[in-house]
Parts: structure tokens; sequence; C-alpha cells
């Protein structure tokens, strides 16, 4: 191999790596996502490894290029890849930078992979690329089977008030303060208010985000101690942040809570343990990744929801303490 990079011929080979792999990934992306409807493995794991081992091999095909320069051609391949997505309205911004930890380190060892092969066999440069290509609509058709797990998330808080006073606090609460976490204000949907329809099982909460209602069925209604319920429908999860209207099929029915309850346990000194669990699933895999996520979501949205309750009831109990009585 020849020593030409940085010449004029390695601007242009530049040139076509970035271009050939963009062509080659964005039909899979758009496939995956819009054709069998799969946020998993195949998108988040086997295209990102695909855009560092194609963009490093094509760019160092019979041509002597050092790794940090087919590492930088790789995460600028993906840059203007996540930059594509947004201008088409694909996915939004808050997708993206969720996505990028994990999308950047994998095209970083697509990179290494990609610049091996090519070091010390090149001969294996074409199939190398041809061999990734082909993972991605075999895993993603294995994917589609897979049927997503339930799992519950607690979040619990200490009030000093009766549990009469938090369970009135439950079932219905006021309008909560605009939120000042980062999450919500970069377009996570937050809790807004409740309010409830009936009383004892078979009553509706209604539990409105300031992207839609929660409709929740109660479930379970013992007064003072627990408030169960299913969860009916659900408005969507985030607003994405984009110039354009994005409306991506994992707002709908890929991250989803099915059902939820609050735990009223008195603690004596007048103060109870609130206890809020939500039990949901999502179809977007790796779990291991993006359970870090939703988890730290669902508490964010738990404890916005708690602290509310737990101010609200404690300023009931102070202002019940310091009425003054009356002579008869």
């Amino acid at each position: 191999m020849v020593r030409i990079y940085l010449s004029k011929h390695y601007r242009t080979r530049k040139l076509i790596a970035i271009a050939a792999t963009l062509a080659l990934c964005a039909p899979l992306i758009i496939w995956s996502i819009y054709g069998i409807g799969v946020y998993g493995i195949a998108l988040f794991i086997l295209i990102p490894l695909l855009v560092g081992v194609s963009s490093t091999v094509i760019l160092g095909y019979k041509m002597e290029v050092p790794y940090k320069q087919a590492k930088q051609v790789a995460f600028l391949t993906l840059t203007i890849l996540f930059l594509g997505l947004m201008a088409f309205a694909i996915e939004g911004l808050i997708c993206i930078v969720m996505a990028s930890p994990f999308a950047l380190f994998l095209t970083w060892m697509g990179a290494a992979i990609g610049h091996t092969i090519t070091e010390s066999a090149p001969n294996q440069s074409i199939p190398s690329i041809i061999i990734f290509t082909l993972l991605v609509p075999l895993v993603a058709f294995t994917e589609d089977k897979i049927d997503p797990s339930i799992q519950p998330i607690t979040t619990s808080i200490e009030i000093n008030a009766s549990p009469e006073t938090v369970w009135k606090n439950v079932i219905v609460f006021p309008e909560l303060e605009p939120p000042s976490e980062f999450i919500f204000k970069a377009g996570i949907s937050y809790p807004v208010s409740a309010r409830i329809e009936g009383t004892g099982v078979g009553a509706i909460r209604y539990c409105q985000f300031n992207t839609g209602d929660f409709i929740e069925p109660i479930t379970a209604w013992e007064e003072n101690k627990l408030l169960a319920f299913n969860v009916k429908s659900q408005p969507i999860p985030l607003k994405e942040i984009s110039f354009w209207d994005v409306n991506s099929p994992h707002l709908h029915d890929y991250f989803v809570s099915t059902k939820g309850e609050f735990k009223i346990i008195e603690q004596g000194n007048g103060k109870v343990l609130l206890k809020g669990t939500t039990w949901y699933y999502q179809n977007i895999q790796p779990n291991f990744y993006w359970n870090l996520w939703s988890d730290m979501i669902i508490h964010k949205i738990h404890t916005r929801v708690l602290h509310h309750i737990k101010a609200v009831s404690e300023i009931e109990t102070l202002h019940t303490h310091h009425q003054p009585r009356t002579r008869d």
C-alpha cells in the first residue's frame, strides 16, 4: 500500500467512503423503522458497527491510512447520518442524544475492526462490509419475534401528614408548577394534574400530562392505604425537538405503562411513607442500555408527583394544626 493520506486522492476517497456508507446505512435504518417496525439490536448495534467498518474499509482500501484519520472519518459519517435523520424528520434531537453514547462507542469499535481488516487482511475488506450488511436484516427479522418483558419501577417519599390527608391528594391533586428538571424542559412528557370520576373499584382516574391524559381504571381501592389502577391509554412519551413535526413510530406503543399503584404506609409520629410504582415495558433493544434511560425517566416522573403530593399534604397538615380554636 502507498502512504498518500491527506493528498487530493485521500480527500476524494474520504468523500466516497462517507457517501457510500450513508447510501448503505440510510436505507437499512428506514427499512428497520418503517418496514418491519423494529428498534433493536440491528438498528442500535449493528448499524453503528457497520458505519465504522464500512467507512474505514472503503477509506483504507489499497491505501495506507492511520487509525486516527480512519476513526475521524467514521465519526464524521455517523454525525452526518444523525443530521440526516433529523433533517428528514425521521428522528428528533432527544432520541438522537439518547442513542449517541452507545452509537459513538459502537462506531469506534467498527472503525477499529475495519482498520484492522485493511491492515492485516485487505483481501477481506469488501466481504467484511457485505457480512455486516447482511447481518442487519437477519437480526431484525429475529428481533421481530421477541416479546417485551414488563418490569416495575418504585419510588418512595416520607410525608409529615396523616394517611387520610395523603390519600386525598393521591386521588386528586391540583396542578403542578412548571417543571424545573432539564429532561422535562428538553421534551420528555411530564405530569400536570390528576382528577377522578367516581369512587372505588371501577372509577376512572385521569392523570394529565403535558402531552395528553393517562386514562386509569381503578382496580384496587383500600382507603388511606392503596390505590391501584390499569392504564387503558396513554399519550406520547415526549415531544421531539425538531424543525419539523416528528412522529416516529417509537412514540406509539414502544414505551408502554401497563399499570400503577400508590401505597400509603403509616410510619407513626404523624408520618407516612408514600410509594409510587409503575409497571411498564418497552419494545426497544438492547434492554440493558435503554432501561437506563427509561428507569431514570420514570423515577423523575414519580419524584415530581410524590414531591407535589408531599408539599400539598404537609401544607394542609400545617394549616390544620394552626387553625385557631373557637370557644363554645
